[in-house]
């Protein structure tokens, strides 16, 4: 195994196809079967949340039927067969799930595959196929909790897959496809049953993250308790389906400031301008509690496009951050002066604001 120590949990595991996930080689006129092994920690890290992709050598129509024919394809949110470098394929899988390199893991028996994978990828775990059957076991394969939405992420995964393919065969602009979703973003406060999905989005968002904290459960329910705190929760749907809980807001409320100590958004709907949509009724709210909108910002290696989001909502710095980044170092606090005129918030999104939980 190759992988950086303490690196976040695993959110994709790609897998060679022959002589990995089954015993053979379909090209060769073999209809291989698949190691019972490898099939149970298919099903076991789907119920963690866990996605399954593929980058295998062969033809693509000829293994797409062999996992057809198998009752293996529906595990997988996205497969890439063919004969370039093993490592093209993990990035770009990478790039359709729109997660993160270092939440990535490759699995292939063929330790020259796994030697050019790591070279190119040095931020990719890879693991030899004869431990397939005990990944589960890893730390790395163990989220801290099991919330409905990760059960459920597989299928959020492919519809999202669906919606690529519907605005790679869209005839107009990206924006009038973006209008043609119809999404609707519901933020509402966190109730006991979002906190494990909450925490959980505070220990996988990096990206969408505006100061690299997290939180426990235990933390998120008494924040939420309290009167001086709002903990909040977005969700999002579109024609497709739903996202579930893509978003998260934490404010403390502070004087005559709502202070936004933590915002983050799924990478999973970055493309979707959805963090823009979120800042923007995050401000209306303080607004109309007669509030100075106030955010904290701590740079990491990976979510300046959150300071973008809140610089082009009209966000201003009032002091500097210190250090190279990381939770323990000062915030960079920003502030948005009441009587500025505010940008307008993207049109593809309409918002609901409610005080209880969604049926």
């Amino acid at each position: 195994m190759t992988g950086a120590a303490n690196a976040p949990t695993v959110k994709c595991l790609v897998w060679d196809l022959d002589d990995t996930l089954w015993d053979g080689v379909v090209l060769e006129g073999d209809s291989p079967e698949p190691f019972p092994g490898a099939v149970a920690t298919l099903r076991t890290l789907d119920r963690r949340g866990i996605l399954h992709a593929a980058a295998s050598r062969g033809e693509h129509s000829v293994t797409g039927r062999h996992l057809d024919e198998h009752g293996l394809a529906d595990w997988f949110c996205a497969v890439r067969i063919g004969w370039g470098a093993k490592s093209e394929s993990v990035r770009r899988i990478a790039e359709t799930l729109n997660i993160g390199l270092d939440t990535i893991a490759f699995i292939d028996n063929d330790p020259v595959e796994r030697a050019q994978v790591a070279g190119e990828l040095p931020m990719v775990r890879c693991y030899p196929a004869k431990e397939a059957h005990r990944l589960p076991e890893l730390t790395e394969f163990t989220p801290e909790h099991i919330t409905p939405e990760a059960r459920g992420r597989r299928d959020l995964y492919r519809a999202e897959w669906r919606r690529q393919q519907a605005e790679e065969e869209f005839p107009a602009s990206r924006q009038a496809f973006l209008d043609s979703l119809e999404l609707v973003m519901t933020l509402l406060p966190a109730t006991e049953d979002d906190l494990a999905r909450a925490s959980e989005l505070t220990v996988r968002t990096h990206q969408l993250n505006s100061t690299g904290l997290t939180y426990d459960i235990d933390e998120l329910r008494r924040l939420s308790r309290s009167p001086d705190h709002r903990v909040q929760v977005a969700r999002l749907r579109d024609r497709f389906g739903d996202y579930g809980i893509i978003g998260l807001a934490l404010s403390e409320l502070d004087g005559k400031d709502s202070v936004l100590r933590l915002m983050l958004m799924s990478c999973r709907v970055v493309s979707r301008g959805t963090g823009g949509v979120l800042l923007h009724q995050l401000v209306q709210e303080a607004l109309a509690d007669g509030r100075r909108p106030v955010a904290h910002f701590v740079p990491t290696e990976v979510n300046r496009s959150m300071l973008v989001t809140l610089r082009f909502a009209g966000f201003r710095p009032v002091t500097d951050a210190s250090g190279t980044g990381g939770a323990e170092q000062e915030p960079l606090v920003l502030a948005l002066d009441p009587d500025a005129q505010l940008p307008d918030p993207p049109g593809h999104t309409r918002v609901v604001t409610t005080t209880e939980r969604p049926t």
